[in-house]
């Protein structure tokens, strides 16, 4: 596979942190990670923020509103 981009890199963190990638695309996500700093930076962020979701409370947003988020993140992905 060639490089990652960052906007590729940026496509592919949620499958990153979900496990998602194939060996091959997850060793090209990890050698762009060691490349970039801004990307790191990204991806502490989004680690951050993933962490801080999982703690709030399951009745702290509406069923409505948890769908309408995983629909959003999912869209995006695609």
């Amino acid at each position: 596979m060639s490089p990652l981009d960052c906007r590729e890199f940026v496509e592919k963190v949620t499958s990153y942190l979900e496990g998602e990638l194939s060996t091959a695309a997850e060793q090209d996500f990890v050698d762009h990670l060691a490349l970039c700093d801004g990307c790191e930076r990204y991806l502490e962020q989004m680690c951050l923020t993933t962490a801080s979701l999982a703690d709030l409370p399951a009745d702290s947003i509406s069923t409505d509103a948890r769908s309408a988020l995983l629909n959003a993140f999912r869209a995006r992905r695609s």
